[in-house]
């Protein structure tokens, strides 16, 4: 059932609607930015803003290999280089004056695709049961928000989330959100962002607390001379060039870091000593200095990079091998997830610990029954978004019923959002599930 509801927050009046037990405001504007320029805030409205339709993506390649196993990064919703929108999710049933936990979602995809709207980031369940109100942020991918060089400023879709945080804080309270009850939340790109967001100026008076889900920390640093190379490879890109010639410099870009190791296996992403992050020789002391104010929750799957056997060409080829092709790939594949993942994030545990942070560090080891991709990169993504519609036919999750679905996926919501109200936690332990 859909029918219209009316919000008045301070940036101007907004029409979203109920759709069963939530509303929504989709695709309101936080933000707008000419191509390869930061982002500028969107000038108060008067008339009625219609928040009816899903923010658009930002332009980019479908990911065709990895649709099937855990579904379309944008679920076909229009593109739109444009595309600083996003969208409020509330619960029907508030009090006259209730303000509940805000969580903000910063969705992954290798900081080349996905959407904030996109189907399998539905957080309708997690509003529903948990009673918090959900913020979806659509921001700049690729080329068009982390390129950098030839007068491009990198960057530019960090500055987009921190447009989005901004406008949080004026706006939420609106919808039913405490602007100083602020969580973010992101899994992957997602997870590395908001490690990221920590380390900019002021960032405890846009959020209080962080969940970053499988953020790729052991390929953060030593990035200077491969974001050369691809600043060098997109030197000939035009401010006005058609945004299909943008994404085929694009890959030449991508194409131009893969000598770089782990590291070009995501090879966009923030820049240090790039407005508005320090020099990398500085980013530890801006993360210990922030620690104090913003308690933080890390997670990571216990078989990442399984999720990536299938479609890495060397991988396809050991595994092809008899009798020693499945062990050989399982240990590669342990190996890959404790370099890019886990040194990493444990790391950055010890040194918020250290600092005088508050600190929750979990292993997410639930998996279907028999499934080759075991506890694989996304697989919490799919429990903590999951509805019916939206985790049909995904080969991540086969082997499992829907009532095994919602049952775990019921655990995890409780635990993500028990964090975004600041309940008592262990400072580390296990999402169990299925033994794998």
């Amino acid at each position: 059932m859909r029918s219209e509801q009316r919000f008045t927050p301070p940036c101007g009046p907004v029409i979203g609607q109920r759709v069963g037990p939530v509303l929504k405001a989709s695709g309101i504007p936080y933000a707008r930015a000419q191509r390869f320029q930061p982002p500028q805030p969107v000038d108060d409205w008067s008339e009625p803003y219609s928040a009816l339709d899903p923010a658009p993506a930002c332009p980019q390649w479908r990911i065709r290999e990895l649709e099937p196993v855990m579904g379309s990064q944008t679920g076909r919703l229009p593109q739109d280089e444009h595309c600083q929108n996003l969208t409020v999710t509330t619960p029907e049933n508030r009090q006259q004056g209730e303000l509940l936990p805000v969580m903000v979602w910063i969705h992954g995809g290798s900081y080349i695709s996905g959407a904030g709207d996109a189907p399998i980031y539905d957080p309708s369940a997690l509003v529903s049961e948990q009673r918090v109100v959900v913020v979806s942020v659509t921001y700049r991918l690729g080329a068009f928000g982390y390129l950098g060089g030839e007068g491009r400023p990198a960057n530019l879709g960090l500055l987009d989330q921190l447009s989005a945080l901004k406008w949080v804080q004026r706006n939420i309270g609106a919808f039913g959100g405490d602007p100083d009850g602020v969580t973010l939340f992101g899994q992957s790109a997602g997870g590395d962002a908001i490690a990221h967001l920590m380390a900019t100026p002021r960032a405890s008076e846009l959020f209080r607390r962080a969940i970053m889900q499988s953020p790729p920390l052991g390929i953060s640093r030593g990035r200077h001379k491969m974001t050369a190379a691809m600043a060098a490879a997109g030197s000939s890109l035009p401010a006005d060039a058609p945004v299909k010639e943008v994404l085929r410099v694009q890959e030449k870009a991508r194409a131009a870091a893969a000598p770089f190791g782990l590291r070009g296996l995501m090879p966009f992403g923030t820049q240090y000593g790039v407005w508005p992050l320090p020099e990398e020789s500085q980013i530890d002391q801006a993360w210990d200095a922030v620690a104090p104010h913003i308690d933080i929750m890390i997670t990571h799957t216990a078989d990442e990079t399984r999720l990536f056997i299938p479609v890495a060409h060397p991988v396809k080829w050991l595994r092809g091998i008899p009798l020693l092709g499945s062990g050989a790939t399982t240990l590669l594949s342990r190996l890959a997830t404790r370099q890019v993942y886990v040194r990493g994030i444990r790391s950055f545990v010890r040194r918020h610990r250290r600092a005088g942070g508050r600190s929750h560090y979990f292993i997410f080891d639930w998996a279907a029954p028999d499934n080759f991709y075991r506890s694989a990169h996304g697989i919490d993504v799919a429990l903590l978004f999951g509805t019916p519609a939206n985790t049909e036919g995904l080969k991540l999750l086969q082997g499992a019923s829907w009532e095994e679905l919602d049952k775990a996926g019921k655990a995890v919501r409780a635990l993500w959002a028990g964090f975004a109200r600041g309940a008592e936690l262990p400072a580390r332990g296990r999402i169990p599930g299925v033994p794998v």
